[in-house]
């Protein structure tokens, strides 16, 4: 296995972790036990855990689209474009939808328009 493919598991990992970090947080809101220090430690490391990932997908982009060395055949890699698709996911997930929705002039003209405030 080499540097890359090492490189890409372990950003698969990082992933998984913040996936199970996820839902634990999910399951502990669900159940009642959103203010447990269970879960407060659980929030910790999923913030944590997507920070690192957000890093690494970072680095990897750079890597991948480097304007001096053509890394563009390591995309054509499945986990390379799997990685790539989730990111896209999650950033879409995460994004402040509330500010762009709530802030947005577009938004208020539309609110203003339909007779909501």
């Amino acid at each position: 296995m080499d540097k890359y493919d090492l490189f890409i598991t372990f950003v698969i990992t990082i992933k998984l972790i913040f996936i199970f970090m996820s839902t634990t947080h999910i399951y502990l809101v669900f159940k009642g036990k959103s203010d447990s220090n269970l879960d407060k430690k659980i929030v910790y490391w999923k913030k944590r855990t997507e920070f690192i990932f957000v890093l690494l997908i970072s680095l990897l982009m750079i890597y991948l689209f480097n304007p001096y060395a053509s890394n563009l055949y390591l995309i054509k890699k499945d986990n390379t474009k799997f990685l790539l698709y989730m990111f896209g996911f999650l950033l879409l997930i995460t994004a402040d939808w509330q500010t762009f929705i709530h802030e947005a002039t577009w938004f208020k003209i539309l609110q203003n328009i339909s007779g909501r405030e």
